[in-house]
């Protein structure tokens, strides 16, 4: 794969000069082939571009209803978006989580360089659970739980694991800008309710107190963000 980068990095300087690479629209492969072969290597690029981003779609979409299926497995969720059809396949987690992608990517049409701005709401929205768990994995470590039958150097090990993890991934929050904070927590916040009706389906208590706290945090960057992006103060 790296072998295959570079070939096609380096040939394109081999049919076109800089400037001019620099000038093509998207895909810029497209324009390379096209000045070698003619149209139909332009079209080629083009039409195998567009069938890669529509598997990546349905994977991605798919991987995003595994999520949900599994959380609602676990009684996170309610429970419909668990039930499986006939063949095994999560049909209410599929239907929600496709309608859920559709519109935010047709949301993300109306901004300024679409597509850097949803790899950056990505990669907020991926940062606090992997700070989450970070942390978990420091407390686990510190309270030496689980490690009673382990070698005092494994947990030591794991402790030096997972104190890294959590001041890497707090550093990467806050690299990663107030604004798109402020709008992950405006899509987290509202999905909250679907954490609600799970408890209530089960008549167990709504939050513990660090669950509350982190609702209330979520709660407070979403209201604070709805009122910069009403304002004008933030724009996207």
């Amino acid at each position: 794969m790296l072998a295959l980068f570079a070939s096609i990095s380096i040939l394109s300087y081999g049919i076109l000069p800089q400037a001019e690479i620099a000038g093509l629209n998207q895909p810029s492969v497209g324009g390379v082939l096209e000045a070698a072969v003619g149209p139909w290597g332009g079209t080629l690029i083009r039409v195998g571009l567009i069938v890669s981003v529509l598997g990546a779609y349905l994977a991605w979409q798919l991987l995003a209803a595994d999520v949900v299926f599994a959380a609602a497995s676990d009684k996170d969720l309610p429970s419909a978006l668990g039930r499986t059809n006939d063949r095994g396949v999560p049909e209410n987690a599929v239907l929600w989580t496709s309608i859920m992608v559709t519109v935010i990517l047709f949301a993300v049409q109306f901004v300024d360089d679409a597509l850097d701005f949803t790899l950056d709401l990505t990669a907020a929205l991926a940062l606090a659970p992997f700070a989450l768990a970070s942390a978990y994995a420091l407390k686990i470590a510190l309270r030496r739980d689980g490690y009673d039958d382990v070698a005092p150097r494994v947990r030591h090990r794991e402790l030096v694991v997972a104190v890294i993890s959590t001041v890497y991934t707090l550093f990467l929050l806050w690299a990663a800008g107030y604004v798109f904070w402020f709008l992950a927590c405006l899509l987290l916040a509202p999905a909250t309710l679907l954490y609600v009706a799970a408890r209530r389906e089960q008549r167990a208590p709504l939050f513990t107190a660090p669950g509350l706290a982190t609702f209330v945090g979520v709660a407070v960057f979403a209201v604070v963000g709805a009122v910069l992006l009403a304002t004008g103060a933030v724009q996207i």
